[in-house]
């Protein structure tokens, strides 16, 4: 019994993204790739992708860096030109590219 519970506690720290979290992620993409059930599910595997990837923190600091960036003025400046958010940025363009191949790909059936 211990030992299932240590498994099951081991898992919920690989999900932790939260479920609005991850609904706020889906509605964006399915805005962006269509409101049909065929969206639907390619851009629920896609967040779960990049979850299994991309821990949360990580997930929500390159998310604000992109908003941030998305600003004018110097604030916004010192988003787009510091290499330490650069690279906090390449680590989900990276999760989302293997999403985007795990997900949106036709596979080979």
């Amino acid at each position: 019994m211990l030992v299932a519970a240590g498994l099951g506690s081991a898992r919920a720290d690989d999900n932790d993204y939260p479920t609005e979290a991850r609904a706020d992620y889906v509605f964006g993409c399915m805005a962006a790739n269509g409101q049909t059930r065929e969206a639907l599910t390619k851009c629920a595997c896609s967040i779960d992708a990049i979850a299994a990837i991309l821990p949360y923190d990580k997930y929500v600091q390159a998310s604000t860096i992109l908003g941030m960036r998305q600003g004018i003025g110097q604030r916004a400046n010192e988003f787009r030109s510091t290499k330490m958010f650069d690279d906090k940025i390449a680590e989900l363009r990276r999760a989302q590219a293997e999403a985007e191949i795990r997900c949106y790909r036709p596979s080979a059936n």
